[in-house]
This record gives structure tokens, C-alpha cells and sequence, in this order.
């Protein structure tokens, strides 16, 4: 580790929580009888909870941890549509019709996230700004502009091409052989707005529980017995919405799910006029390797946030760190002797098929695997989750009934991460 990359106030913890800190809920035993019980305090599991709750539901929210702890605040608050397969490989393995729906379901979750943060008011630093995806060689600028030209119809999203020519106007690198700029992604703080509906759940009626792992969940009838460290609840629905923490209580799921970190770093205090040489439109940014890099300014434009994965398996962030400090330096010379004032990770689920699942198991409801983009779509399944609950039409999605898949040997431990990685990181050198 080369402690000279790190301020004198370095924190081994996400930028975010220095202005939203981790609630300091107080420690109780949950109620002993709930008409919902939801697993994880995310985003998934908040609007889930929120939707029972409006709907009359005595729902009771359920972590092992502080309430957020998960990747709900340790993201990098960049929100996209967010479905990673194309039309024409969602056609081949689901037919035409379930492939156009699948991608609607995430274009309207980016503009469900928008119309409810508006229309319940909250504050977290959400602003339509656009992305600037940036080719890593010449080809995958060819194929970007060919996805920008030839969209499905009826699944037109606002995107236009910047050539390697002007990319100076997007970012300020050469590093990049131009991209595409899709006009409607958006940014937003992540702990802001996770508090923000953490207030709007207990305001509906919602007991979350804080630092309070569930044990077991255990059929009883028509109903379910969930015991916790602090005592047992009788509840009628349970959700499970751990997504990248996912565990040994639903062991079903935990083998559908592959757990990856995702490391992030917050450079010190910047001059404003550097931030602005460096991401002058104040678009978030991501690039086309499949071992991705994505990165931001902070709200304040004073600061650059930049993650990626960095090691072949799960690290320390204060070893990750240099790791990404040197790939930033790659893309943004004018950063070399700029410090770290904070280093992270966070566990994002990746699946199978590169989608995010919603569904029964056992009775229990479910959604989880957004794959790295799970701001919108964390908000917008949870959401439908909550209305499937309240057994409401409107709770149908297009990943309903899709097969959630596994592989043998797999229990939940990624093995094969490590060679993945290596594979990715040769493919994205040859193009």
C-alpha cells in the first residue's frame, strides 16, 4: 500500500456517508406479528415496503447491518435503463414480444425513479445529465454508432454520437475513441436518496429493524415464521430483497446470485475549473470494456468518484485503492498527484443471464441480480414487488415467469470470478 495516495483524513468507507451517515436507529426487538416481513433495507427492499405499507400492510423491514449498509448507499448514483442484453439477444432467448417488454420495464424505470422522487419531494441531488459512454478502441465506436442508428422500434431512447474528434467537449481525456452520449441517464446522490425513502417508510408505518439478521424462515401453513436474533415474527408475506447479500437463509437463491465486489475510490478536494476540464458537462460516465470503469463528479463538482473492479478476487479497499487511483491516472493524467480521501466496496449480484429476476420461491417474493445497475431498477422492481404483495394488477413485470438460473457446483461461492475477469480483460485488449 502506498500511503502517500491517501489524505491525512483518508476514510476506508463511501464518500456518501460523510454527509448521510448510516441511521442511528434504535436497537428493539421486532413485533411479534407483521402482515409483511421484508429481508434488506436497500432500495429494493424500502420501496417494496412502502408499497405495503400504503396499501394498509403492517410491514416490518428486517437487516443484519445498519439500515442501508449495502450498495444501496456505496454506489457511484448513476441510473440508466439498465437492462445489460440487447433486443436481438433477449429475442433469441425469449421471443420478440417478451424482449421489447423486458427492455420497456427497465426505460420505465428510470422514469418511474424520476416521477417519485418529484412527486414525494425528496432531496437527493437528482439530475437528468446524461451519459457519455465512451469507446476503449475504434470498433466499439462502430458498434455503438450502430446501436444509436439502428434501435428497435418503439424502444427509442434519446442517444447521439460524439467522434474521438470532440470527445473534449464530454471528457476531458484522449484516452478514449469517442462514444455516445444517451441523453435521459441521470445522477443522484445515493445515500440521500435512500434516506430519503428510509423517512418516507417509517412515515407510512413501516418498523425497520436495524442490526437484526433473520435466522430462519420457516413455512406455518398459510403463513410464515421468521426468527431473527431478537425474537420471532408471524407474518403472512415475506420479501427477500438482499440482492448482493444474499445468504444462507434462502439458499435458493443465493445459488442464482454471484456476488461481486465493486470497488470505488473519492479523490480530495479539486479545483472547480479542473472538475470542469474533466467531466465539462457534468455527464456520468461509464466505458465499453466488459471490466468496466465508471465514474463521476461529485455533486458539488469538487471531487472525481471512480470505480471498477481491480482485482482478480475480493480485496481490501485500501489495496484496491492505489489499483484504481492508477487506472483514473490512465484516463486522467491531470489527476497524478491527486490524493485519495476515501476507498470502498460494495457487493453488487450478478446472474446467469445478465438479468435481474423477480418472482416466487417457496411462497416468498424476490427481486435481486441487477447486475451493477441496480439504482432504477433496485427501485422500480421493488416497487412492483410490493404491488404483487398487495395482489394488485399493475404489480406484473416482464421478467414474471422468466426461469432463474443456476449452474452445478455452484452454492453461491463465484469460483470461476477470477478467470472470468482474466478472460474480459483479454477480450477488452483485443477489442
Amino acid at each position: 500500500m502506498n500511503a502517500a495516495l491517501f489524505t491525512n483524513d483518508f476514510k476506508p468507507a463511501p464518500y456518501w456517508w460523510d454527509h448521510v451517515p448510516r441511521p442511528a436507529l434504535e436497537a428493539k426487538a421486532p413485533p411479534s406479528h407483521a402482515d409483511v416481513v421484508v429481508i434488506g433495507s436497500g432500495y429494493t427492499g424500502l420501496h417494496a415496503a412502502i408499497q405495503t405499507a400504503r396499501g394498509g400492510r403492517h410491514t416490518v423491514v428486517l437487516d443484519a447491518e445498519a439500515a442501508g449498509f449495502g450498495c444501496s448507499t456505496r454506489n457511484g448514483g448513476q441510473v440508466s435503463t439498465s437492462i445489460k442484453p440487447s433486443y436481438d439477444m433477449l429475442a433469441r432467448r425469449h421471443g420478440a414480444q417478451r424482449a421489447f417488454d423486458i427492455l420497456k420495464d427497465g426505460q420505465n424505470s428510470l422514469r418511474f425513479m424520476a416521477d417519485f422522487i418529484r412527486e414525494n419531494g425528496l432531496d437527493c441531488d437528482f439530475h437528468v445529465v446524461g451519459r457519455f459512454h465512451a469507446a476503449h478502441n475504434a470498433a466499439q465506436y462502430e458498434a455503438l454508432a450502430e446501436r444509436v442508428k439502428n434501435q428497435p422500434k418503439g424502444l427509442e431512447v434519446g442517444a447521439h454520437m460524439v467522434p474521438r474528434t470532440e470527445q473534449r467537449r464530454e471528457i476531458g481525456s484522449d484516452g478514449y475513441f469517442g462514444g455516445a452520449v444517451y441523453e435521459q441517464h441521470a445522477s443522484v446522490d445515493p445515500a440521500r436518496y435512500h434516506q430519503g425513502l428510509l423517512d418516507l417508510a417509517i412515515a407510512a408505518g413501516v418498523k425497520v429493524v436495524a442490526h437484526c439478521p433473520a435466522l430462519s424462515i420457516e413455512r406455518s401453513g398459510d403463513r410464515f415464521i421468521v426468527k431473527t436474533v431478537r425474537g420471532t415474527i408471524d407474518t403472512r408475506d415475506v420479501v427477500i430483497a438482499t440482492n448482493g447479500y444474499t445468504s444462507d437463509l434462502t439458499p435458493w437463491l443465493k445459488r442464482r446470485v454471484i456476488p461481486i465486489g465493486s470497488y470505488m475510490i473519492a479523490t480530495e478536494l479539486l479545483d472547480r475549473s479542473l472538475v470542469d476540464e474533466l467531466i465539462p458537462q457534468n455527464r456520468i460516465v461509464s466505458d465499453t470494456r466488459r471490466v468496466i470503469y465508471y465514474y463521476r463528479a461529485s455533486p458539488d463538482r469538487r471531487r472525481i468518484l471512480f470505480g471498477g473492479r481491480v482485482s482478480l478476487n475480493e480485496t481490501d479497499p485500501m489495496l484496491s485503492g492505489p489499483k484504481l487511483h492508477a487506472d483514473m491516472v490512465a484516463i486522467f493524467p491531470q489527476l497524478a498527484s491527486t490524493k485519495i480521501s476515501h476507498s470502498w466496496c460494495g457487493f453488487i449480484a450478478y446472474t446467469f443471464d445478465e438479468l435481474m429476476h423477480v418472482g416466487q420461491r417457496d411462497g416468498m417474493y424476490y427481486a435481486m441480480g441487477y447486475c451493477g445497475a441496480g439504482v432504477g431498477t433496485a427501485s422500480y422492481f421493488g416497487m412492483r414487488v410490493g404491488q404483487k404483495v398487495l395482489g394488485l394488477a399493475e404489480g406484473r413485470t416482464a421478467l414474471d415467469g422468466l426461469s432463474f438460473q443456476t449452474r452445478p457446483f455452484y452454492t453461491g461461492n463465484p469460483w470461476f470470478l477470477a478467470p472470468s475477469i482474466l478472460y474480459y480483460r483479454w477480450r477488452d485488449g483485443r477489442g
